[in-house]
């Protein structure tokens, strides 16, 4: 009888050992969960933020393409927005459309989509990471480090801004945390300069029905004014999320196992990109998520790829951050009680290939605290013609990336 048990211990042993892998990845035992109410609330803030700065962009240089990531930009404002006090406080918390949120409520909120967003599918590669980065001498409030350090996981360092190899640290934090899509975001340090708080995204998704390359031919974009450029065009027949109305069609198209996806806008012939663009809030937003009903069809989109870098300063201002400019005026008493700080710059870099495999695109934000000195059937959707794009989370709706490609090839 203890024969027969040490026997069946010993292959149970031996079973446990070949399927060690299986039982302890951290992968199989992954459990889904639908996103808290908070949760939906801070991403359709943040889609309506993301939708308002993309229309703002668009209305100061209407010709170029676009990519932003408004979860990067709303993100690293998020972390600001612990350091600002009075009229700069409301100012950012407006704009940035949290209105009806304590600031508790945001902290706690953003990092449980944090939580939600780094974990849902295992077959697509989701890292999201802030840091800030303060000068040496610099005195910071210990509950703007803590609260930033529990709630958004942020790399909190002191480095001295003298050193001219300072940017050069920063920037590898940037490029490691975007698998090396975006090397850099500090060009350089000014005197004026006191703290760099930076968010990082890096996704890289599959399309969960890839398209054959086989199928790629050389074809043609039409511009807006009508001229044409190379492209190669991608195919692909079968059943996907898919509505039309008379002034757009519109298509998702999921990424591994469907947590995540790329909805794609094609204005008709007889309507202009702007006039859609026009229509784009977090209500319409939701209404086009709910018309989507699976459909045969054809799809036929262009390979492309952007690399871009903004200047939001401007934007933001016009949205109604103004007073978080302002040198004599900003509040950022809680980051330092005793300085005169103002948000110099935010800088935003984006990247995105699309191919056959699918998706891959990153994007860095930058807040700059600068010190005041006084100191086959059915449907074919065609996308020969500029269009628009939106990578997003379908748990929360929370938006990654927004774009508008004019010129598949790229600025001219």
């Amino acid at each position: 009888m203890i024969q027969r048990s040490t026997l069946i211990v010993t292959i149970l042993a031996i079973l446990l050992i070949k399927c060690a892998d299986k039982i302890f990845d951290p992968v199989d035992f992954q459990i889904k969960r639908d996103a808290t109410q908070l949760e939906k609330q801070l991403a359709q803030s943040g889609n309506k933020f993301g939708f308002n700065l993309f229309k703002e962009i668009n209305k100061a240089d209407p010709k170029q393409n676009i990519f932003i990531s408004p979860l990067s930009v709303s993100m690293a404002l998020g972390m600001t927005l612990n350091g600002a006090n009075g009229a700069t406080f409301d100012a950012m918390k407006e704009t940035l459309q949290l209105n009806g949120l304590s600031q508790v409520q945001i902290n706690e909120t953003y990092k449980s989509l944090i939580d939600l967003l780094s974990h849902l599918d295992a077959k697509v590669k989701f890292t999201l990471a802030n840091s800030i980065w303060y000068r040496q001498e610099f005195a910071v409030e210990n509950d703007f480090i803590d609260v930033n350090q529990s709630f958004f996981d942020a790399l909190v360092q002191k480095l001295n801004f003298n050193d001219p190899l300072a940017p050069d640290t920063i920037n590898q934090w940037v490029k490691d945390k975007t698998s090396g899509k975006i090397e850099k975001i500090v060009e350089q340090i000014k005197d004026e300069d006191v703290m760099f708080l930076i968010n990082a995204i890096y996704f890289k998704g599959n399309w969960t029905y890839e398209f054959d390359k086989d199928l790629t031919t050389d074809d043609i974009f039409t511009k807006t004014d009508g001229s044409t450029v190379a492209v190669q065009m991608m195919k692909q027949e079968g059943e996907f999320d898919y509505f039309e109305n008379q002034e757009f069609q519109a298509i998702n198209l999921p990424y591994g196992d469907g947590d995540f996806s790329m909805m794609l806008i094609l204005p008709t012939q007889e309507n202009d990109l702007n006039a859609v663009m026009n229509q784009i809030n977090e209500s319409n937003w939701q209404d086009w998520q709910n018309s989507l009903i699976p459909e045969n069809g054809t799809i036929q989109l262009p390979t492309f790829s952007m690399e871009l870098k903004f200047s939001l300063k401007e934007i933001l201002k016009m949205m109604g951050m103004s007073v978080a400019f302002e040198p004599l005026n900003a509040d950022f008493s809680k980051i330092n009680s005793d300085k005169d700080l103002f948000i110099s710059d935010v800088l935003h870099k984006t990247f995105v290939e699309v191919n056959e495999e699918g998706t891959e695109a990153a994007a860095v934000t930058s807040v700059i605290i600068g010190v005041t000195s006084i100191g086959g059937g059915g449907f074919t959707m065609r996308i020969d013609r500029p269009f628009l794009f939106f990578i997003h989370e379908n748990r929360s709706q929370t938006i990654l990336f927004m774009g508008k490609v004019l010129n598949p090839v790229g600025n001219e």
